[in-house]
């Protein structure tokens, strides 16, 4: 499928196990941040609606206004930080060079590289809303 062309009922249907769903200002320039600093594909992406793949799994960006008839738009703060609550893990990503990247890309990283006691080399940034990503690598 062509997830750049793709109608949203043939997405839709395409969609199988766990799903992430963002929801932000501006789709596109969120999910151009997330496939930049943590070197993923770029998919889609308008205002509106975008898509970032990362190997078989889609991370999906959705704008406030095509939210305009889901309950979740009312929980939104009216200002950043949004995304409070919930960190997601980009496993197989580069934590050094995210945390490199991230801050001339708009990301603030608030957890600079670090191996973790779990086996795992991490690194936090933080989208200019607030959201959090991680990444996130095998210590060898």
């Amino acid at each position: 499928m062509d997830h750049a062309t793709a109608d949203g009922a043939t997405l839709g249907r395409s969609l199988r196990g766990v799903g992430l769903n963002i929801l932000t200002r501006d789709a596109g320039e969120l999910a151009r941040l997330v496939a930049d600093v943590f070197g993923l594909r770029l998919l889609r992406a308008s205002p509106d609606f975008a898509l970032v793949g990362h190997g078989p799994q889609l991370l999906q960006f959705h704008a406030d206004a095509t939210f305009a008839g889901h309950p979740l738009l009312n929980l939104l703060p009216e200002n950043p930080p949004r995304g409070s609550g919930i960190q997601i893990y980009l496993f197989d990503t580069d934590p050094d060079a995210a945390a490199t990247r991230a801050p001339a890309l708009g990301g603030t990283v608030i957890e600079p590289p670090r191996d973790k006691p779990h086996g795992l080399r991490e690194s936090t940034i933080l989208a200019p809303e607030g959201q959090s990503f991680t990444a996130a690598k095998v210590i060898p």
